[in-house]
């Protein structure tokens, strides 16, 4: 009898040391969640995420002396008998640095370039209108700059609980300025962020050519800091149309025509530390700064000279390949080759943007 109640009491043991396990486990899950729960979820995006439709590959064609009737032909346009006029429309916040790189690679082909600034970050925070207190680095642009402020917060009179808001009523207040800035009917239109920059040959091309379609996307180059760090071709964002009665200003998908090999899109390219901390607490995924840490100037220049996420995030992607494919570190490249001409003609300036350059200032 004494050996049979031996045996049932062991029998009972394990149900009392799993709970004792489930107890401990679930707050260990819990805690694991709320620190990394963007993580968690970036990593098995795959399993609950879908891709979007996939683009069409517009064929693009160029080579230096090849003539533009020649390069039209190739993309199956005609030779128009004047250019196009062009409009290069985009929100700025505070990358001073690269609105002159954008700037000069497009001079020769812009009649109007039309800039929005606000007052306040998408997040709310009242910033300074840094294109108005740097305004006369552009004098070689003067003549052809339509400018606007955008009141941010006093616009709506209350706090941003979701930043995506106030960047969407700038969208659509860049619509008025367009319009005062002259565009009429057949003119073309490039909506891009400051960073994402067409490149010369592209617009030449656009703006010489009959037979282009009504909107396109551009698919630019992307780098990570500077041109030391290329990513991948997945930017996609930057669009040019044709402008119509129907035309509004958007930085969203709006057709599945895209042209490869069209530009470069630089993110978080500063020259100072200051602003890369600016950015990261201004944009509309502020909330990715998950901890103070993520703001420290020694962390953030540690991240930009070894090619590292500035907010610990996983590589968001559709496919666990493509993921794994993309976690770590961005390899170093040291070409510099088919970069904005105006970069490589100022080197010492832009150092910063080219191979070894990763050091920045702090103030």
């Amino acid at each position: 009898m004494a050996g049979r109640s031996l045996r049932l009491t062991s029998r009972r043991a394990p149900p009392k040391f799993l709970l004792v396990l489930l107890l401990i486990l679930i707050p260990i899950c819990f805690i694991g969640v709320f620190n990394h729960g963007q993580k968690i979820s970036y990593f098995f995006r795959p399993l609950w995420d879908s891709p979007p439709p996939p683009f069409v590959h517009l064929p693009h064609y160029y080579a230096e002396n090849v003539s533009m009737q020649q390069l039209c032909h190739l993309h199956g346009w005609s030779l128009r008998s004047e250019p196009r006029r062009v409009f290069d429309a985009i929100m700025f916040s505070n990358e001073v640095d690269m609105l002159e790189v954008r700037w000069r690679e497009l001079l020769p082909y812009v009649s109007r370039f039309i800039i929005l600034e606000s007052n306040t970050t998408f997040t709310g925070i009242p910033k300074p209108l840094f294109f108005s207190e740097n305004q006369a680095r552009f004098g070689f642009a003067e003549g052809r700059i339509a400018n606007g402020v955008f009141s941010g917060l006093g616009a709506s009179h209350r706090q941003v609980g979701n930043p995506f808001l106030l960047e969407s009523e700038q969208r659509g207040a860049m619509n008025a300025l367009i319009r005062r800035a002259g565009i009429s009917n057949g003119d073309l239109l490039i909506m891009s962020d400051t960073d994402e920059i067409p490149s010369a040959h592209t617009m030449k091309l656009l703006q010489w050519c009959d037979g282009i379609p009504h909107k396109m996307h551009l698919e630019l180059r992307h780098y990570m800091y500077s041109f030391e760090f290329p990513v991948d071709y997945s930017s996609w964002r930057a669009t040019v149309q044709i402008y119509g009665p129907g035309t509004r200003y958007r930085h969203s998908r709006q057709t599945d025509l895209i042209l490869p090999d069209a530009g470069w899109h630089c993110s978080f390219c500063f020259r100072h530390i200051r602003e890369f901390v600016f950015k990261m607490t201004a944009y509309s995924h502020a909330d990715r700064v998950k901890r103070r840490e993520f703001l420290q100037y020694s962390r953030i220049q540690r991240i930009i000279c070894k090619g590292d996420d500035l907010f610990d995030m996983l590589p968001e992607e559709y496919s666990f390949r493509e993921l794994i494919k993309k976690l770590g570190s961005i390899p170093r490249s040291a070409s510099a080759v088919h970069l904005p001409a105006y970069v490589l003609e100022n080197a010492d300036k832009f150092r910063f943007l080219l191979p070894n350059g990763c050091l920045r200032m702090s103030k």
